[in-house]
């Protein structure tokens, strides 16, 4: 099992002073483990193929990630932001599921 290290993204959305909501991305280190890691290509209708990666990352949550685990949007893993697609909370842990490349 691969050792994992890296930045979370968390998407907060606030409201400011004049009831406009804006959403701000906070990065929180973690450590963990690769539980799974494998690749898929998608063809579509157009020039190059999508990447798709169904990779579970396993990390040892702190409370603000327990609190906030729904607010969680990417996962920085081998030099790039991947959407998170699933969060299964399993006490002391997060188990994050990563599929597409984020483009925020």
């Amino acid at each position: 099992m691969a050792k994992f290290y890296g930045n979370v993204g968390y998407a907060e959305t606030k409201d400011d002073s004049k009831g406009v909501w804006t959403s701000k991305v906070i990065e929180k280190p973690y450590y963990g483990d690769v539980v799974k890691n494998t690749r898929r290509l998608q063809t579509a209708d157009k020039v190059n193929d999508d990447l798709y990666i169904s990779t579970d990352i396993s990390i040892v949550a702190d409370p603000y990630a327990y609190n906030n685990y729904h607010s969680i949007r990417y996962v920085i893993f081998m030099g790039n932001k991947w959407k998170v697609m699933s969060v299964d909370p399993q006490f002391p842990r997060l188990i994050l599921t990563l599929g597409g490349v984020c483009n925020e």
